[in-house]
């Protein structure tokens, strides 16, 4: 193990790249506090490295005196807190905008200069997704308090527990066809989940200067090509239904009022479909990937061994070509 940097704060480091992030910190040498709103769910994360070396840390971005507890001592903190749909208090200005205001103020007050805050492609304050919006007022508010913080911002991210490629892969079970939002027009570049990981952790222990990252996979592909990637990988044969933006909106709605039940997480928001308006991808001018030397993994070399259990003879299926070239 590498020799240790010190201390890092991680809020948001039970989420699906927050467990990443604290395992490529811990590779590094790192002691880890995981700063998370309730530590009861997330003692998987205390047996990451070696025995003590994550602790479990109870922090609500609600409350700045707690926020301030949890960075204190640390020489730096991550920030990976952030929601793709709105429930309760779970808000996108609340979480986003003034959960990244609350951890800028309190790493100014310690003196931590070593932030990373980790946003998404698209981040704008002038965006009509309110999404985007919060993602970039999130990332001003950081700066003004931090401004050797980076900023890393990653597009969809796929691995294991993604909730992108499961969530369509699981839908075959029941529904006949797929919707392509828009079309199927809008342009994404997937990302690793420990690819992303990766440059969290490697930004943070070269110290932060206040660069914006763009992260994004090797490729890119459109809404349609990936849900074909998706039927494809699985051997499954289902309709791709174009879905104009108006209907779209109206399946926005519909998702809405089923989130709004305790424990369903809705398929589909108005701001999603807003967002699908806009490509994911990294811009032509933006560091990306290489800044860190890393050589990202593509969809097609990873996201196959986890969408095995959605075949319909689970890893043991056997693709349609080539059991009919066998007979």
């Amino acid at each position: 193990m590498a020799s240790n940097p010190g201390l890092v704060t991680v809020f948001g480091a039970s989420g699906f790249l927050g467990r990443y992030v604290v395992r490529a910190l811990t590779a590094r040498g790192w002691r880890v506090r995981a700063a998370v709103r309730n530590p009861h769910t997330a003692h998987e994360l205390k047996v990451i490295g070696d025995v003590g070396q994550v602790q479990l840390m109870q922090a609500n971005l609600r409350f700045p005196n707690s926020v301030a507890r949890a960075v204190e001592g640390a020489d730096a903190v991550i920030n990976l807190v952030g929601v793709l749909f709105e429930a309760g208090r779970q808000t996108f200005e609340s979480l986003h905008v003034n959960g990244s205001d609350v951890i800028g103020d309190a790493c100014a007050a310690a003196g931590i200069r070593n932030v990373v805050g980790v946003s998404a492609i698209g981040a704008n304050a002038e965006s009509e997704s309110d999404y985007a919006r919060t993602k970039g007022e999130g990332e001003n508010v950081l700066r003004e308090h931090v401004p050797t913080a980076d900023i890393l911002r990653p597009s969809i991210l796929f691995g294991p527990e993604d909730d992108f490629f499961n969530r369509f892969a699981g839908l075959t079970s029941f529904a006949p066809a797929l919707p392509l939002i828009g079309g199927g027009k809008t342009k994404f570049q997937p990302a690793y989940v420990e690819d992303v990981a990766n440059a969290v952790a490697i930004s943070v222990t070269r110290g932060t200067t206040g660069e914006t990252f763009e992260l994004g996979g090797p490729n890119v592909y459109t809404f349609k090509a990936l849900l074909q990637f998706v039927l494809d990988t699985i051997d499954k044969k289902r309709f791709l239904a174009p879905v104009p933006w108006f209907a779209a909106n109206m399946m926005g709605f519909g998702g809405e009022l089923s989130g709004a039940l305790p424990f369903v997480k809705p398929f589909l928001t108005r701001d999603q479909v807003e967002n699908l308006k806009v490509d994911n991808v990294v811009s032509e001018t933006a560091k990306g990937f290489e800044a860190f030397d890393i050589r990202p993994e593509t969809i097609e070399a990873i996201v196959p061994s986890y969408l095995s259990k959605y075949r319909k003879y689970g890893q043991f299926h056997e693709k349609r070509e080539i059991v009919d070239d066998a007979l």
